[in-house]
């Protein structure tokens, strides 16, 4: 199956938020952006064949797992493509004429809102409203020509719609960073995304695998093992409440390397032996997490 051109990713969000800085940063064949207000309907337009692929959020550095996320990968069976990591770096922006002084109400998504919980300590005469986006929250204040009112989004959502940055990096932590996965159907529309993923982008395989296993004493311990005898580096492990089963639990786990080697089949064949459910949720080329630390970060010690 040969992809259109240019390939249609769903994001959740309006055009200039951070899925689209993050999918800017991925890809470099051509692509349009199908927008969604929510994780549900980004996942839906996949199925619904509107678009080829999704790029969604699966984890903040400050914040952790967006747990939703996994729960519609799971239930929608999709692979994983590819990833990268976004370093997230919030600005006010307001109306062009808007001065600082001038604003009282600042519009954007709850999570942008608390990763910047310092700045609206050294301002509490500012209110903070939570809206469904980032950057929908720049549209809405710029078409709207709101008086007084500012939004939280990253520079690509003020050039995108004409706003004005008025405070860079007022996010509480400079190590702040969303690793995104993109998610497709079958094998057959992916094999052509992940070739033309950028290659400053990315880095050696790794493999995210989903599984579920009794609760008994040693028996997370003994999953693993076959992992660790074999030498595979495991890069991340975490649990996640199965539904309808109250405190019974699936792991979710990320290893360098592909299924392809011996040493991960035997692996796998050992975790598919113990577990109850295992399911490979797809290989794909590592993104470059490329860390800043406070000392890079020009807002870090603003006194306000």
């Amino acid at each position: 199956m040969t992809l259109p051109r240019p390939v249609c990713v769903a994001i959740q969000g309006a055009h200039g938020a951070y899925s689209e800085e993050a999918l800017d940063r991925l890809l470099v064949c051509p692509f349009k952006i199908e927008t969604a207000k929510s994780f549900p309907e980004m996942f839906s337009a996949v199925a619904r064949h509107e678009a080829h692929a999704c790029l969604a959020p699966m984890e903040n550095s400050l914040v952790g797992s967006i747990f939703q996320n996994y729960d519609l990968l799971l239930r929608y069976g999709y692979r994983v493509r590819g990833e990268v990591y976004l370093r997230v770096r919030h600005c006010l922006i307001a109306p062009v004429g808007t001065y600082f002084d001038d604003i009282e109400r600042v519009y954007s998504h709850p999570l942008a809102i608390d990763q910047c919980q310092e700045f609206f300590r050294r301002h509490p005469r500012i209110e903070a409203i939570a809206t469904y986006d980032t950057a929908g929250s720049v549209k809405m204040l710029i078409t709207e020509r709101m008086t007084g009112a500012a939004a939280i989004a990253g520079a690509g959502a003020a050039a995108h719609y004409g706003g004005k940055v008025v405070r860079s990096d007022i996010e509480d932590d400079p190590a702040n960073y969303t690793r995104f996965f993109l998610l497709s159907l079958g094998d057959a529309q992916l094999g052509e995304l992940v070739e033309q993923f950028s290659r400053e982008a990315v880095g050696p395989p790794k493999t995210s695998i989903v599984f579920h296993i009794d609760n008994a004493p040693g028996s997370l311990c003994s999953t693993l093992e076959p992992f660790a005898q074999r030498g595979i580096d495991l890069t991340r492990i975490e649990s996640r409440p199965v539904r309808g089963k109250p405190f019974d639990y699936l792991f979710y786990l990320d290893f360098l390397g592909t299924t392809a080697t011996s040493e991960a089949r035997d692996a796998l064949a050992e975790l598919k032996t113990a577990a109850g459910f295992t399911r490979v949720l797809g290989t794909y080329p590592s993104g470059r997490l490329d860390w800043v630390g406070a000392v890079d970060h020009p807002g870090f010690l603003e006194a306000g």
